[in-house]
């Protein structure tokens, strides 16, 4: 496919996301009507989709429009690129842009559009929720968010680690955030076709969620309940920092697990699965990583923060605080209690740690909320002493 083609592609599937269709649905359903696609072509194409739902308020503007073409000239036009070089007509190029499309673009865009790219409904709240980053993190996030590994230190190191890499053509390099953190540059797209990576030397995960995981203190024979486990990604970190810990999984769909035991095998850790709804009790640390917005990872699933409403969010809170209070019971007396969120916002971080404090009578020891300044998503982490 030449470049254009994959613009007009991107147009198509921004019309089914636009009329509805899940951002990853659509992609995956494009893909099977159009085989013809290569895998470059494929990944071309969903950069371009992504690219524009990352900032689809202001390329509607930029653009004038809100439907698949508007979207993508407006997207061109914020990347200083004139749409006429891509809306040609040749070959299986968008057709030119018509003259009632030319007029709709705006001749000048306001200096703080990256604002522009949150939900209408909740930008006073994340910009109140922010304070003084509020600007800086709107515009980053805007851009792709970087890919990061956790190098698996109970089978290798950073700098063997990264020469690994290095042997199947994959650019890493140390991040500050954590000291088990590699960034990837070139070749990040083949990484888990590399040999690192199936010999379990290292583990996609984000550099905020490895810097909370890093804040847990662990000693040999703690008992640890990682208690929302999902697909097991904070169990086979705990296990990688402290392999004489004894880890325990749990999520209320255990599909969301399924994958976990050869996870593990190929890490070299020791982690049980508990069955939903029978976590067990008397842990010495229980981790809660709470359902939520997800507005921190809004650069990787950019779609979601569209989709979600003020009715889910409240949804979510108090979800988040039902969790909170039943995963108290599972703590052994004297034990912790660590809650976690990819999110951004108070209401779900801050004052949801406040609130479950106040009604047990618990100590919160600490709580950090890391931003995308840091370079990796948005995330909160929280300590409570029970």
């Amino acid at each position: 496919m030449t470049p254009a083609a994959r613009y007009a592609a991107a147009i198509d599937i921004l019309d089914r996301i636009q009329s509805g269709e899940v951002a990853e649905r659509a992609l995956t359903n494009w893909a099977r009507s159009h085989r013809f696609a290569g895998s470059k072509d494929r990944a071309a194409i969903r950069d371009h989709v992504f690219d524009v739902l990352r900032c689809k308020a202001s390329a509607a503007l930029a653009g004038g429009g809100a439907g698949g073409r508007a979207l993508v000239a407006g997207s061109l036009r914020l990347q200083g690129v004139d749409p006429a070089t891509i809306f040609t007509g040749e070959g299986f190029a968008p057709d030119p842009l018509s003259e009632a499309e030319r007029a709709a673009l705006p001749h000048a865009l306001p200096d703080d559009i990256a604002q522009l790219d949150w939900p209408d409904w909740l930008r006073d709240q994340l910009a109140s929720d922010l304070g003084a980053d509020f600007g800086a993190i709107s515009e980053a996030m805007r851009a792709r968010a970087p890919v990061f590994l956790r190098v698996n230190l109970a089978k290798t190191d950073r700098d063997r680690a990264i020469a690994a890499l290095a042997k199947d053509g994959i650019e890493a390099t140390p991040h500050p955030l954590a000291a088990t953190a590699l960034e990837l540059g070139a070749g990040a797209r083949r990484i888990q076709q590399a040999a690192a990576y199936k010999d379990g030397l290292v583990e996609l995960q984000d550099v905020a969620s490895q810097a909370a995981i890093a804040s847990v203190p662990l000693g040999p024979g703690e008992r640890v309940l990682d208690y929302c486990a999902g697909g097991g990604g904070k169990s086979l970190a705990l296990a990688a920092a402290c392999p004489e810990a004894l880890i325990a999984a749990h999520d209320i769909d255990a599909g969301r697990m399924r994958d976990l035991p050869a996870r593990a095998k190929r890490a070299g850790a020791k982690v049980s699965l508990r069955a939903p709804g029978d976590p067990g009790t008397g842990y010495d640390l229980v981790l809660v990583d709470a359902p939520c917005s997800g507005s921190g990872t809004w650069r990787r699933t950019p779609d979601a923060k569209w989709r979600l409403s003020a009715a889910r969010l409240s949804e979510l809170v108090a979800l988040q605080s039902e969790i909170l209070d039943a995963a108290r019971d599972f703590v052994a007396p004297g034990g912790r209690l660590v809650y976690m969120t990819c999110s951004l916002l108070t209401v779900e971080n801050g004052a949801q740690i406040a609130n479950f404090a106040m009604r047990h009578g618990c100590e919160v020891l600490s709580q950090r909320q890391i931003t995308p300044l840091s370079g990796g998503d948005g995330f909160f982490v929280a300590h409570l002493q029970l």
